[in-house]
């Protein structure tokens, strides 16, 4: 399980030329779920997302989590995160696990940070234009496999 997080001044989801979801000061972050992935996963993630010291204290160090700040979340479901693209040119997305599980999964991820955030998606399976003012920039790439937090740098 794949999430790009960035930490957003603001971001929006449009479907059809038309703004769906719209946050102010918080994290937009891109959800990939891979086959092999599970609920485990998820709870990894989310449980790290909700903790993660990336927002500015009063001495502008990176201090302070998205609860912390009562931030806002914009949570799109983003199956391309799954893609294998060494072989060839074109990307393949066997390892994206089915989309109605994948639904379900981000259904429950969106509750689980809804205890805790305003949160707001996008439409799940839609061709989606996504914007956002990246403040910093701040983006991370968090990975979650086999039940445990994966480091990119191994």
């Amino acid at each position: 399980m794949k999430v790009v997080l960035q930490r957003v001044k603001n971001a929006y989801v449009k479907v059809d030329s038309k703004i769906v979801s719209e946050i102010n000061n918080g994290l937009l972050l891109l959800w990939g779920i891979e086959e092999l992935d599970t609920e485990v996963e998820s709870e990894i993630l989310i449980n790290k997302i909700l903790n993660f010291r990336i927002f500015a204290d009063e001495n502008l160090k990176m201090n302070k989590s998205i609860i912390d700040i009562s931030g806002e979340v914009l949570i799109v479901s983003q199956f391309t995160l799954a893609g294998k693209f060494l072989k060839g040119n074109r990307p393949s997305f066997v390892n994206a696990k089915d989309p109605k599980i994948a639904e379900d999964m981000i259904t429950s991820i969106v509750n689980e940070f809804s205890k805790y955030l305003t949160i707001k998606t996008g439409s799940f399976g839609a061709m989606m234009d996504v914007g956002l003012v990246n403040d910093g920039p701040a983006t991370f790439v968090l990975t979650a496999r086999n039940g445990k937090l994966v480091d990119q740098a191994d």
